[in-house]
């Protein structure tokens, strides 16, 4: 199986893997925004471990949303 570059891909997976892009730093966006202004008490552990984490795609601000924000 041979590795498709970007200029290889239809007009269609080309549009999609934008979408996705888009998503995804809109995604961190909203978890850095969040933690921002959310109060250190309502996060689990430091704030300023969370900004690295958050910079992992798609795992790290759906970690933060999922398990740093206290309840």
């Amino acid at each position: 199986m041979t590795k498709m570059t970007k200029t290889e891909l239809a007009p269609a997976a080309k549009a999609g893997l934008g979408i996705l892009g888009i998503v995804q730093v809109a995604f961190a966006f909203l978890a850095f925004w969040d933690l921002a202004n959310r109060d250190a008490e309502e996060v689990r552990g430091p704030k300023a471990a969370w900004v690295p984490a958050i910079l992992v795609n798609w795992i790290g601000p759906a970690s933060y949303f999922l398990f740093g924000i206290r309840r």
